[in-house]
């Protein structure tokens, strides 16, 4: 295999990234996608040999003069390929250059047969003639005066990828060009230049911050009224994202713009004044305060409580005496007494539109589902089993033995479009059944909620089901508290713990965290232990010691296989970055017998334990009995498989799903020996280790706590201070999230 690489194609002129250039022209396009612009040809090269290249190469076309700057790599399939990370494109010069380029059916129009006449007509002025003189081509035999309007618009479209190529390369990669390109066509680079702030506002992966250094590069006045503007959409985007509002009160919006900025408040001021003139954002009042919502945000959350209300008051409600007789039957048929909350919530389901079900550990969620889907599916209801994530859905799959989806596959996702995504299923296409009942409601966002509520027909029934005290959602939004807190729908708490569950303190001591009380820690023989450490370097080297040896000796491949370091936070020596480093060395130290791939400050290894950071829907997976899908989502746990460092790949098994991960791609992920309690959310592991080291504060809260407790299955280790424990317990902050919902709710929008 070596020799492959050892040709004189290995060397030859670097650019200051320590990219290798080739130039020459494009011989065959073997594959070419106009969505994206990915393409894989073969590129005769000045030395007259023939390299397959693959890449964003938009618009590519046989006959093409390009450079390209970019990587050998080894497809194990395809061998020895060169992987364009840069390129540009220059037009053929001479007749029999530019003859091939017109033939290849690269000008929409243009036939081999067309291009000869064209070309015999004006020779070297081809192009010239073709782009500033259509009407010229009119005298070609077979072509009307449209047909030459429409080649020269189409030459003239292509010409301008090029000139966008070229302009954005030193601020954007090749794919946004493309998409920056896609939107607005050969007039992409007078759009940026008259406004750059625009690419942050209309196109995916943009942000504010790398549209403003363009813009600063291009001398742009940090003062002009685009850069004020895209500002405060900015600053609301990033608290949506950070800390989960859904608007914000005006003056701290204009405060926190104008500190971002570096302007006067006035002047930010006035940008908000225009954004909402311009209906790009909306001004509410609530109690005397004016908040500013986006008017993607303020549509989610007015149709969340318009669809809500509407639900609960156009889904027939049954008879109380056939709700007992179906409840009866149930308990029969079960062998089942229900407990009498559990009847409340069963009986409530039945009768109403709309219900909410909340409740801790071992308070019988589960079997309250299980109830209702044998009425439901006895009363001939179609039913559909959703929760947020793959995980969640699995177990919920596993606790009920009926299939549960994700919801964004309950919706049929179908890829990103503008900025954002695109669900086949909602108002246009509704789901078909009857009810539909979301599972782990805590982590649903405003926005997901709303794209489920789409969805759903008048007339269903929706059970939403959580645990209200865990911690919210990452989206931005407060769904479940904020229907609880709402009073408008039937809702039943779960308190009592049954039997079973008593005799695991896992379930009573997060009861007693979630009521304020210190959990025992004095049962050496059941599922919850303490083990008191020091310092903060202690802590580490035991959880290391727990995970590494002391668990697996005990347990075998349950804990070999089902340990889950959770932390309250990422920095310091008791958080996520430094465990990882540590549960990595100790875990899976690096070895001959396993490639691995550094990326930035992380080193990736075969056998590693790696987590998903932010939703990837495009990204394609395989099952093991050739299912296809698409979809990693932020928190989903995978172990690399193989690495491939001559491709330039890796693979990953998230579950039974393998996905092939390019390197550049690595920014998606981390490490997840130890992982966040917010990561940690809708997923449950058999034994969960909780490091009680240093944290920011803030952190330390009561909430968060009681989140990570519940996580486990058979076992919960407790390692640190027990001064960090009780601060936890003391520490019931909730963090506050702006929202309307309650609001539009109790005015009964409707």
């Amino acid at each position: 295999m070596a020799e492959l690489f050892d040709d004189k194609f290995m060397q030859g002129p670097m650019d200051e990234h320590g990219l290798i250039r080739l130039c020459g022209s494009i011989e065959h396009v073997i594959y070419s996608n106009e969505e994206n612009g990915f393409a894989i040809c073969d590129l005769g090269t000045d030395t007259d040999d023939l390299v397959t290249i693959t890449g964003i190469l938009p618009y590519i076309g046989e006959g093409d003069m390009v450079t390209v700057y970019g990587r050998w790599v080894h497809n194990p399939k395809y061998g020895r390929q060169f992987k364009v990370e840069q390129s540009e494109k220059q037009l053929p010069a001479d007749r029999a250059s530019i003859l091939r380029y017109l033939s290849s059916r690269t000008i929409k129009g243009i036939g081999p047969k067309t291009a000869q006449r064209i070309v015999d007509e004006f020779g070297d002025e081809t192009f010239d003639v073709i782009e500033n003189h259509p009407d010229w081509l009119a005298s070609i035999p077979g072509i009307t005066p449209k047909r030459a309007r429409e080649i020269s618009e189409d030459f003239k479209n292509k010409a301008g990828i090029r000139s966008a190529m070229m302009f954005f390369r030193e601020f954007f990669g090749a794919a946004v060009t493309v998409r920056i390109y896609k939107r607005w066509g050969g007039s992409a680079v007078d759009v940026a230049k008259k406004n750059p702030y625009r690419l942050c506002d209309e196109i995916e992966g943009i942000g504010f911050e790398r549209a403003d250094r363009l813009a600063l590069r291009l001398g742009l006045d940090k003062s002009s009224l685009d850069r004020l503007c895209s500002g405060v959409l900015y600053m609301l985007s990033a608290n949506a994202g950070q800390n989960g509002h859904v608007c914000l009160p005006r003056e701290k919006l204009v405060a926190g713009a104008a500190k971002l900025l570096e302007a006067e408040e006035a002047a930010v001021g006035e940008a908000v004044s225009l954004l909402l003139k311009e209906q790009k954002l909306r001004v509410v009042t609530f109690d005397g305060t004016q908040y500013l919502y986006d008017r993607f945000a303020y549509d989610d959350e007015k149709y969340i409580a318009r669809k809500l209300l509407l639900l609960d008051k156009v889904c027939p409600g049954m008879e109380t005496a056939n709700i007992d007789s179906f409840i009866r039957k149930e308990e029969l048929e079960s062998g089942m007494q229900y407990a009498m909350l559990q009847r409340q919530a069963i009986f409530a389901a039945l009768e109403n539109g709309v219900m909410l079900l909340t409740g801790g550990p071992g308070t019988g969620k589960t079997t309250v589902v299980r109830a209702l889907l044998h009425i439901f599916a006895g009363m001939d209801l179609r039913i559909a089993l959703c929760a947020p994530t793959g995980r969640a859905a699995k177990r919920l799959s596993e606790s009920t033995s009926c299939e549960a989806k994700t919801i964004h596959r309950l919706l049929e996702y179908g890829g990103e479009e503008g900025s954002g995504i695109r669900f086949h299923r909602d108002e246009t296409n509704l789901l078909e059944e009857n009810v539909v009942i979301v599972d782990e409601a805590s982590m649903v966002d405003n926005h997901l909620m709303c794209a489920l509520l789409r969805a759903v027909k008048p007339g269903a029934k929706i059970v939403i089901i959580g645990d209200a005290d865990q911690l919210p959602s990452v989206g931005a939004g407060n769904v479940l508290r904020d229907l609880l807190e709402s009073g408008r729908f039937a809702t039943v708490r779960l308190n009592e713990i049954f039997r079973q569950a008593q005799e695991s303190l896992i379930v009573t001591n997060a009861h007693a965290i979630n009521r304020g009380e210190m959990p025992r820690l004095d049962v050496k023989n059941n599922d919850f232990f303490f083990l008191p450490r020091e310092s903060d370097r202690e802590i580490a080297a035991t959880v290391a010691q727990l995970y590494q040896i002391r668990l697996p000796r005990t347990y075998g491949e349950m804990a070999v296989q089902g340990t889950q370091v959770i932390c309250p936070s990422r920095k310091g020596e008791t958080g996520t970055e430094n465990l990882n480093i540590i549960l990595q060395s100790a875990l899976n130290p690096p070895s001959p017998q396993k490639r691995e791939h550094r990326y930035r400050e992380l080193t990736f290894r075969e056998g590693d334990r790696v987590m998903q950071t932010r939703n990837n829907y495009d990204v394609e997976w395989e099952k093991p009995d050739g299912t296809l899908g698409s979809g990693i989502f932020n928190g989903d746990i995978g172990v690399i498989l193989r690495i491939h460092p001559k491709d330039e790949t890796l693979e990953i098994a998230f579950d039974d799903r393998h996905v092939t991960y390019e390197f550049h791609m690595l920014e998606e992920l981390e490490m997840a020996y130890a992982i966040t309690v917010h990561k940690s959310q809708g997923s449950e592991y058999p034994i969960v280790i909780l490091p009680m080291g240093s944290a920011a504060p803030m952190l330390l809260s009561r909430n968060l706590l009681y989140t990570a407790v519940t996580r486990a299955q058979s076992m919960v280790i407790l390692v640190g201070r027990q001064g960090i424990l009780q601060n936890m317990i003391e520490n019931n902050r909730q963090s506050m999230r702006y929202t309307g919902l309650v609001r539009w709710l109790r005015e009964g929008e409707a």
